[in-house]
């Protein structure tokens, strides 16, 4: 199997279950002009997050790393009308190709971008929770203190979702890149903590060979 049949079943799913969506394809298509990297989630995750937040209800939604918005989008959609996302981006201009795409998708009004680094950022975010969902995918060598702030700012039953984390195999090479590295470091620090439950699901399809951890809190920090 190769990437080109992942992408093309990708493709024939998403023209299967899911419609056109002009939005989130001007989203994609001001990312591309902004020379922004093409590393957002896919149509089909950014789906799959949007279910797993209308699933679980969830009112308050915490991302850490906005890119262009295109996952933000989907997540932003599951909220109700009172809901509330906040979304952390380091780069001022992601950050403002962000703004543009969530203006358009008509969620400016539930959308909060903090502009700078995620570890500065989450410690002032106390006074805003507990989330009831957090997704990770930032800078990967920072995601275990992503991931341990994350369990601060939960609750019982918050679901935490980290993307990346299995990159292409690399996880399991000792000798890995320094993304690679953070991740066996966080699977290091998921596999100790025991105030959650969690699973790594692999994943295949138009962004290649990677997967998601999931994770529930049972017991907030």
């Amino acid at each position: 199997m190769t990437t080109e049949t992942w992408t093309a079943v990708d493709d024939y799913i998403i023209g299967h279950v899911q419609p056109t969506d002009p939005v989130l394809d001007a989203a994609q298509e001001a990312a591309r002009a902004a020379g922004l990297p093409a590393i957002s989630v896919s149509a089909a995750q950014g789906k799959f997050l949007h279910l797993l937040a209308r699933i679980h209800h969830a009112t308050r939604i915490l991302e850490v790393g906005t890119l262009a918005g295109y996952s933000t989008i989907w997540l932003g959609r599951a909220l109700p009308a009172d809901g509330r996302l906040v979304t952390l981006e380091f780069d001022p201009k992601h950050a403002e190709v962000a703004r543009a795409n969530i203006a358009r998708a008509g969620l400016a009004d539930k959308v909060d971008i903090r502009v700078g680094r995620a570890i500065d950022a989450l410690p002032t975010l106390a006074g805003e929770g507990p989330f009831d969902l957090i997704f990770i995918d930032a800078d990967k060598p920072g995601t275990s203190a992503y991931f341990q702030w994350a369990l601060k700012l939960s609750r019982r039953g918050t679901v935490i979702v980290v993307d990346n984390v299995v990159r292409d195999g690399k996880v399991i090479d000792p000798a890995g890149d320094a993304s690679a590295e953070g991740m066996r470091a966080f699977m290091t620090a998921l596999a100790a903590e025991t105030r959650v439950s969690a699973t790594v699901l692999q994943t295949v399809g138009a962004k290649g060979y990677d997967g998601f951890a999931l994770a529930i809190v049972e017991q907030p920090a």
